[in-house]
């Protein structure tokens, strides 16, 4: 059975950046052997967070379209009935709602705030090197 694995919006990022550095390699992983979980809202962070104007000179706008399609075409889309509130950062806790309502068995991000809560409702929480070390 393959893992259940919510990736943060930094480590998405990452992958579109630099797809060879060491969260590009994470998603890449994932993508090939977990089953990814997004909601309406983590997906809505990602679509607004590239398109800031500090991110468009390091990739050609015509990237951002086919890789949030590719995004949203691989994961699984999770519905979120109940609200969680345990993060230091507030806007962090969508991803701990993915987790839990989509059964997640791991989050993937670089964020400290997330990072300090694993494991969370017994879902770990890993740093992209971490995961990719994973057996």
């Amino acid at each position: 059975m393959s893992r259940r694995v919510v990736i943060d919006t930094n480590v998405y990022v990452s992958r579109l950046l630099r797809e060879a550095s060491v969260p590009g390699q994470a998603v890449g992983r994932a993508w090939r052997e977990a089953a990814t979980l997004v909601s309406v809202a983590t997906l809505e962070e990602l679509r607004a967070v590239l398109r800031r104007r500090k991110l468009a000179r390091y990739f050609q706008p015509a990237k951002l379209e086919p890789y949030l399609e590719k995004v949203r075409s691989i994961a699984t889309y999770v519905q979120v009935s109940t609200a969680i509130r345990a993060c230091r950062d507030p806007r962090d806790d969508k991803f701990l709602e993915v987790a839990v309502h989509g059964r997640a068995d791991l989050i993937v991000t670089g964020d400290a705030d997330l990072l300090a809560l694993s494991p969370f409702r017994g879902i770990a929480i890993l740093t992209p090197a971490a995961y990719l070390e994973m057996e």
